[in-house]
């Protein structure tokens, strides 16, 4: 059983399959429609600009994957942008179509006192304890590093959240579709046993 994270020209590919690896899991980057159809779980990566990175979805056909991914119900998860992705607009540098999978937009964080982007660790709060993905997990600080953030449309969706002068998005889940705005693989003892959940939620074992 692998994991394949999606490569579609923008995203933290190396350092995600390498959590992955430390996990104990197989991690399988590529771009390749029926090898992402056949993994166990999809890991949806990002770095960069909101509309760049739906451009290269699109232009490789990975936008219909990934649609295709959620509605078969195998897992998937965005990762930073990844989980932006996931919403339905976003307000980077214009405005931009994401992939619609849960309802939702991309807003910059608005002027405040505090710095943008949001970059360092914050504390999670969690506000669906009973999620297969925190159930029985403590709460502590993992790693951000973005300049806007994501408004779900349904109260449910919101797993947990941070406080960075207002409440911020921190993970979102709907069914087997979960998003985290931090970074996981940079985020501690935290971040791993949250990737390790998402592995376990795949069916794959982890050494954890």
């Amino acid at each position: 059983m692998s994991i394949a994270i999606a490569d579609y020209g923008m995203g933290n590919l190396h350092s995600v399959s390498k959590a992955v690896e430390r996990l104990g899991a197989e991690a399988l980057i590529t771009g390749d429609r029926t090898e992402l159809l056949a993994a166990s779980g999809i890991i949806l990566p990002g770095v960069g600009a909101f509309g760049d990175a739906m451009r290269h979805l699109q232009e490789s056909g990975l936008a219909e994957v990934m649609k295709e991914v959620a509605a078969s119900g195998k897992p998937l998860l965005g990762i930073c942008l990844g989980m932006q992705l996931l919403f339905g607009s976003s307000e980077e540098h214009g405005q931009h179509e994401g992939l619609g999978i849960l309802p939702g937009r991309v807003i910059r964080f608005p002027q405040g006192d505090y710095k943008v982007p949001h970059m360092g660790w914050n504390r999670l709060e969690f506000l669906q304890k009973n999620d297969p993905l925190l159930a029985g997990l403590a709460e502590g600080h993992v790693y951000f590093v973005h300049s806007y953030h994501v408004l779900p449309e349904v109260e449910s969706d919101l797993l947990a959240v941070t406080d960075y002068g207002q409440p911020v998005t921190a993970i979102v889940g709907r069914g087997q579709v979960y998003g985290m705005q931090f970074h996981p693989e940079k985020s501690g003892e935290l971040g791993m046993e949250l990737l390790g959940r998402f592995l376990k939620l795949c069916g794959v074992p982890v050494k954890r």
